[in-house]
């Protein structure tokens, strides 16, 4: 029912009781106002700050679950890594990961999946990662091979071990996948993209991301460079797709493809227990050399090829769920809605 302005005489006391309660508000509300737009916008806490409570979040538990199982942790540098480091390792960042995203999400009133893991054809997306992961990978090594830049030396895992190590490094790599398409394009990016725009935002974590490969042993400037890179090829997945799985196909499939199955270094690092042995040849630029097949330049036409192909492929298949939020701060959708996922199978 509406009211009118005459529909209703006031009291003589009305007018002081609310011109009393107007100025007690506006006394006790100016402090706050005056500093409120520096936390809050019209999409609730500003993403700079909602990205300060995220990274905290995720330093400090994975700082303490690295610190729980740091006794059970034996990694020296230049040495291959044991499957119990290895998914001790991966399980001491991905589940911090998890929580702070969980956290994160309880606090904007979100699903956890909404962050790069709703939408249909996810398992399409996931499985064709897969594929494309360890068939880039086969790619690249094998061309390292017809060049004479990496020999393959045999095999040197049979039987029921061969297969243990595949499905137990298997889980490894997922965890891998999980834990950085996560960290670096899940919240990360969907909070970013609201506060500068989708590809600014990607291209801050593509740097981000190829830099802290730097703790590695054995990473090359090739190497970190192609991370960084291959971080924006992921992202573009995302763009066309709204998700991450086919990311964390790939990112798994890739790893396994070198550290178990070629068993090449993946950016230094070897693992104990692969099903072929190898050893670079030649120039580094061309080998890899301790990085490890990724951190060969033809990496470098192989990820422009991909992304070419994602436009072909995806690109014709409809617009983007981030299309709005693209290159210009501010643009994206409420919180409550977020990006349109639309189903775009692989």
């Amino acid at each position: 029912m509406s009211e009118s302005a005459g529909s209703a005489s006031p009291s003589p006391d009305s007018g002081a009781a609310a011109e009393r309660s107007l100025s007690a508000g506006d006394v006790a509300s100016f402090p706050r106002a005056r500093g409120h737009w520096i936390f809050f916008g019209p999409q609730g806490l500003r993403a700079g700050w909602s990205l300060l409570v995220f990274a905290t979040l995720c330093t400090i538990l994975i700082v303490a679950g690295e610190l729980l199982l740091g006794p059970f942790l034996h990694i020296d540098r230049g040495q291959s890594i044991s499957l119990r480091t290895g998914l001790l390792l991966e399980l001491s960042q991905l589940v911090p990961v998890v929580l702070a995203t969980g956290a994160m999400a309880i606090l904007e009133r979100r699903p956890v999946t909404f962050y790069g893991y709703r939408g249909s054809g996810r398992a399409v997306r996931f499985v064709s990662g897969i594929v494309w992961g360890f068939v880039a990978i086969s790619a690249v090594v094998l061309l390292l091979r017809r060049l004479g830049y990496l020999t393959l030396d045999g095999r040197a895992l049979g039987g029921a071990a061969a297969l243990q190590y595949a499905v137990l490094w298997g889980v490894v790599f997922l965890c891998v996948g999980f834990c950085e398409e996560t960290m670096f394009r899940g919240y990360a990016q969907f909070t970013i993209t609201r506060g500068i725009g989708f590809w600014w935002g990607a291209l801050l974590f593509a740097v981000l991301f190829g830099s802290l490969h730097q703790t590695n042993s054995g990473e090359s400037p090739i190497g970190l460079f192609g991370a960084g890179a291959v971080g924006l090829v992921f992202c573009l997945s995302l763009w066309y797709t709204g998700s991450l799985w086919w990311a964390v196909g790939f990112h798994a499939a890739w790893d396994w493809g070198q550290s178990y199955f070629y068993g090449t270094a993946d950016s230094g690092m070897v693992a104990q227990g692969h099903l072929y042995s190898e050893h670079p040849a030649g120039s580094i630029l061309w080998s890899g050399g301790a990085t490890g097949p990724e951190g060969s330049i033809v990496v470098l036409p192989l990820l422009l090829v991909m992304a070419l192909s994602m436009a072909l492929w995806w690109g014709r298949r409809g617009r983007s769920p981030f299309a709005g939020a693209a290159w210009r701060p501010g643009r994206m959708a409420a919180p409550d809605s977020g990006p349109r996922i639309t189903d775009r199978s692989a």
